[in-house]
C-alpha cells in the first residue's frame, strides 16, 4: 500500500509539473482539457499522498488546486460572453 501511494504522488507531480512546463513553452494552453485534466488528476493523488502522510497543509492546498481545475472544466463548457 505504501508503494501505491509513493507512485501516486510521483504521478501527481509529474502530472502538474509536466502540465506547466508543456504550458510555459508553448506547447498547451491552460485552457486545454489536457491542461486542467492533468491538474485535477495530480491535485487529487498529492491530495491521497499528503493525507497519509498527514502533511495536512500541504493537503488544503491540493484540495484547493483540485477545486479551482474542477471550477475550470465547467467553466470551459460555457460559452463566452458577447460584449
Amino acid at each position: 500500500m505504501n508503494y501505491l501511494i509513493e507512485i501516486m504522488g510521483w504521478v501527481g507531480a509529474v502530472l502538474i509539473v509536466g502540465a506547466y512546463f508543456f504550458n510555459i513553452n508553448g506547447k498547451l494552453k491552460s485552457t486545454s482539457t489536457i491542461y486542467i485534466l492533468s491538474n485535477l488528476l495530480g491535485g487529487i493523488f498529492f491530495t491521497i499522498n499528503t493525507y497519509i502522510h498527514q502533511a495536512f497543509p500541504s493537503m488544503i492546498v491540493n484540495i484547493i488546486w483540485v477545486i479551482i481545475a474542477i471550477a475550470a472544466l465547467f467553466k470551459k463548457d460555457r460559452p463566452a460572453p458577447i460584449n
